[in-house]
């Protein structure tokens, strides 16, 4: 996080932000109370669990709420940096 950010929907904000870190929790539910019977971690994972290969973390503008994955809010900033030169 050593790049600008410029939020993508109010295009006003470059100052606050919110890191929004996404940890996954892999589980088995019982189907029928849907109570958590295991609670496992990712090198236990059987054949039909697919891992979590979203983002680490989303960024929130902290104007406008919009979250969305870092790469939208640099984006937005390399592009206006270019239409500014």
């Amino acid at each position: 996080m050593t790049v600008p950010y410029l939020c993508p929907t109010c295009k006003s904000n470059r100052m606050r932000f919110t890191v929004i870190e996404q940890t996954p929790r892999y589980m088995r539910l019982d189907p029928q109370s849907g109570e958590v019977v295991a609670e496992l971690s990712a090198d236990q994972l059987d054949l039909f669990h697919k891992p979590y290969n979203g983002d680490a973390y989303l960024i929130q503008c902290g104007v406008c709420g919009t979250t969305e994955s870092e790469e939208r809010f640099v984006k937005m900033a390399e592009h206006m940096k270019n239409q500014r030169s």
